[in-house]
């Protein structure tokens, strides 16, 4: 996409802040009673198309794209590690000519010990991250390895300005509190064992292995996604729990430097306590912060259920979300998803402006069986907002990722294929077919590659292919 189409996109926002075409509230409505299958595919009909590295038809896709599947869950990293499963958020860190170096969540609880090395380990439970070098010249894997171990469900996360990635639990718990009833999102033998306090995010490094030091002071709770706005320095972190989430930013004391501490707080939408319901797409409304007093009290005798730090913004003002996922930025504006919001608990995107303390819904999802549960997201470099989906609903149904255009035109760019079956290294691709969400999407600098995780087993893909101005 050319800088100038790009500015202007960003510059009114994804859906013009006021100004649309069809509109993306009638668009859902109109599309409330179809089925998934109906979803637009903007950029042509999605066909089979096969994996390049293994044969198998993984993917549905525009005609055109092609693909390659690298480091699966249960294969061998190039450290002689195991892959961990349940890969999760994903982000580029860096690209020196063709080589580009990806870090990937794994989201695994329980305390059986870390998938690396004992020496490196934060704790002995059993999530972290993965770092893997592509080779785009190549079109191959040429390096990987485990880049932080022993924390715990590592879900979402960001890249950082200067090249690094946050890597964020979304899991609480205290050794000192572990007599208590484990917290609602986990059960006791997620966490027996467990030797130090979860709930943080961490710095992962492009190069090494990470030092695993919390950061302490972004607050300990239900993290999910983290960005940050290279022109403030500040972060901006989404919560995924339930009933009430928060939606945090932390102030750094020093630019660049997360570990040196800061101010967290959490959004205040004005006359607006509850951010879950009855909102009005691209209605703006007006967000103040309040200040959160103890950031690492996620997990105390007065909040049993791992809610201390919604519980403290909450009593200072703050507006409650649910679920929240996937957050991403671009030009100075912040979009983040809610698994739950809307009426139909389907599904909302948000879009934040901080230089107008502004903030507006710009998609619902009217219905659990078009596309719901929006998780990861990034803005692609040609234009859209680059969608996973994680459906919620016990219909089960090969999942999406999709695109929401500047019109508010949402559209499908590509699905599990959703006639899979056999199997692969162990693993059964129909059960894949049926409930595997995405997550992880991010792409080269350049644009040519999209990099995307399935996350049951847990595999990475790089897709690439004639990429469309406007979409994907």
């Amino acid at each position: 996409m050319s800088g100038t189409s790009r500015r202007q996109f960003l510059t009114a926002g994804l859906l013009g802040a006021g100004s649309i075409s069809l509109g993306l509230l009638a668009y859902a409505r109109h599309q409330a009673a179809a089925d998934e299958a109906r979803i637009p595919e903007l950029m042509g009909p999605l066909g089979v198309v096969e994996d390049e590295a293994t044969g198998l038809p993984l993917l549905r896709l525009p005609e055109g794209f092609r693909y390659q599947s690298m480091s699966w869950a249960g294969s061998r990293l190039h450290d002689g590690h195991r892959v961990p499963g349940a890969a999760d958020g994903m982000g580029v860190v860096r690209q020196e000519g063709d080589r580009i170096t990806l870090v990937r969540n794994h989201e695994l609880q329980g305390s059986s010990g870390a998938f690396g090395s004992a020496n490196t380990a934060y704790d002995v439970t059993a999530g972290g991250t993965t770092t893997l070098v592509f080779d785009a010249g190549r079109e191959e894997l040429v390096d990987s390895r485990v880049s932080l171990n022993g924390t715990l469900y590592n879900c979402g996360g960001g890249v950082t300005p200067w090249g690094t990635w946050l890597s964020c639990e979304e899991s609480v718990f205290n050794p000192e509190m572990a007599h208590l009833a484990p917290p609602r999102k986990q059960a006791f033998w997620q966490t027996a064992g467990a030797r130090k306090a979860h709930g943080y995010v961490f710095e992962v490094p492009a190069t090494g292995v990470a030092q695993p030091a919390p950061i302490l002071e972004m607050g300990q709770f239900y993290h999910e996604a983290v960005v940050i706005d290279p022109v403030s320095g500040m972060a901006y972190m989404t919560e995924d729990t339930g009933p009430k989430a928060g939606f945090y930013r932390f102030i750094p004391n020093t630019a660049g430097n997360l570990h040196a501490g800061g101010r967290l707080q959490m959004m205040k939408v004005l006359d607006r306590p509850d951010m879950t319901d009855y909102l009005q797409l691209l209605q703006q409304m007006d967000v103040e912060w309040v200040d959160i007093p103890d950031p690492t009290a996620g997990l105390v005798k007065g909040h049993p259920n791992g809610n201390g730090v919604v519980s403290q913004g909450i009593a200072a003002g703050g507006s409650a979300f649910v679920a929240l996922e996937g957050c991403a930025i671009s030009d100075g504006r912040v979009y983040f998803t809610s698994k739950l919001g809307g009426k139909a608990m389907a599904g909302y995107i948000y879009e934040y402006d901080p230089a107008r303390e502004k903030i507006w819904l710009v998609y619902e999802s009217a219905d659990h069986a078009l596309f719901s549960g929006p998780d990861n997201v990034v803005v692609s470099p040609r234009g859209s907002l680059v969608i996973c989906e994680d459906r919620l609903t016990r219909q089960k149904a090969a999942q999406n990722v999709a695109g929401l255009t500047r019109k508010g035109e949402l559209f499908r760019f590509c699905q599990i294929n959703p006639d899979l079956k056999g199997s692969h290294g162990g693993h059964d691709l129909a059960l894949t077919a049926l409930s595997s969400e995405w997550a992880g999407a991010t792409f080269s600098e350049d644009g040519e590659w999209m990099f995307i995780n399935i996350y049951n087993p847990g595999v990475t893909l790089a897709v690439t292919g004639p990429w469309q101005e406007g979409f994907i």
